[in-house]
């Protein structure tokens, strides 16, 4: 899995692309959140757009880099999600506790 990172003002942004899951995605997605809080970002926006798959080790990673994002007084969104991880992420209840936008610019304006 690759990803990309860039940012906006002060809000820095996270492309996955391809699966997260077990032993392929999960482990880079929370080491990029991890760098991106050590080099001082606060605000971040995680944009699922080419994310293809995410299993239930995936959405822990997820749940864990939310985690670490509000231990450290940040704040996460996350955006473009495909039908088929939204699903999953509705059906885990985890829709209540991320802040879940459709687009980029929504998550961007939402902080």
């Amino acid at each position: 899995m690759k990803i990309t990172t860039r940012t906006h003002q002060d809000i820095s942004i996270l492309y996955p692309e391809g699966k997260i899951t077990l032993g392929d995605g999960d482990q880079e997605l929370g080491e990029a959140v991890r760098t991106a809080l050590e080099q001082g970002a606060r605000k971040l926006v995680i944009n699922f757009d080419k994310v293809s798959y995410l299993d239930s080790s995936g959405v822990g990673e997820l749940v864990g880099c939310y985690t670490s994002i509000k231990n450290r007084g940040g704040e996460l969104k996350i955006c473009g999600m495909n039908l088929r991880i939204f699903g999953l992420i509705k059906m885990t209840s985890l829709h209540s506790v991320f802040d879940v936008k459709d687009t980029e610019e929504e998550a961007l304006a939402a902080f």
